[in-house]
């Protein structure tokens, strides 16, 4: 029996969202690996799915990326899943995917929520053309570099920031961009989920959110792109 790799989208934050088959094949699995395993244990738990956890992060990505191999080798089908929406996205797995297929074996992604796709479509921002950037550079001069660069990008930008960075974030971004129009997606699909949809300002305090927790995806209109009111 040949092993498989299965890489399988989880919900950004509501539960309900896991889809039938992610479940399915959650449930046929031999091993799950993932980043947090206390994190992903919640979700397994919520289906009474048990299954051996293995811990796959940035940091030991290439060390697991070989015994998941032999996993597979042993004819053992693995999945893998992130914290939170598809793998790879933000997220580790490159470089497992990439000894995977390398040493002969299948890899088959199992589709499901993404936070960039998510906020994307609600956004109001154009759709028909769209840049992910993910995270930046954590340090402020790394991050202005990218702005400048992707200052004439015509197609909308999609950014990933963390409640601790957001604001210099924002406030930088202000500085190179202007009051382009701009969304602000935070804990989306939970309960306080809270979008701003209008320019950006140069004191992201002045911003009308009721609370600056959780995670963010930040989308900047593309240069000369259409205009987003305030709602």
């Amino acid at each position: 029996m040949k092993g498989k790799l299965y890489l399988i989208a989880t919900p950004i934050g509501n539960l309900k969202d896991i889809t039938l088959r992610a479940l399915e094949t959650l449930k046929a699995v031999d091993l799950v690996a993932c980043e947090d395993t206390r994190h992903s244990l919640k979700l397994l738990q919520a289906y009474e799915i048990q299954k051996p956890l293995l811990s796959l992060h940035e940091h030991n990505e290439a060390r697991r990326a070989a015994g998941l191999v032999a996993k597979l080798n042993e004819g053992r089908s693995v999945a893998l899943i992130s914290d939170a929406g598809t793998p790879l996205i933000s997220d580790p797995g490159f470089r497992l995917v990439g000894a995977v297929l390398e040493a002969g074996f299948d890899v088959e992604a199992v589709p499901g929520p993404c936070a960039a796709v998510n906020a994307l479509v609600a956004s109001g921002l154009p759709t028909d053309a769209f840049y992910f950037v993910g995270f930046l550079p954590p340090k402020s001069a790394a991050r202005r570099r990218r702005f400048e660069a992707l200052k004439e990008f015509p197609s909308t930008l999609i950014f990933y920031e963390s409640p601790h960075r957001i604001q210099k974030f924002l406030a930088e971004a202000y500085e190179i961009f202007g009051p382009r129009p701009a969304v602000l997606a935070r804990e989306m699909t939970k309960k306080f989920e809270e979008f701003y949809r209008g320019p950006l300002v140069s004191d992201p305090l002045a911003l009308p959110l009721r609370s600056w927790k959780g995670e963010f995806v930040v989308l900047l209109a593309g240069a000369g792109g259409a205009r987003a009111e305030a709602r």
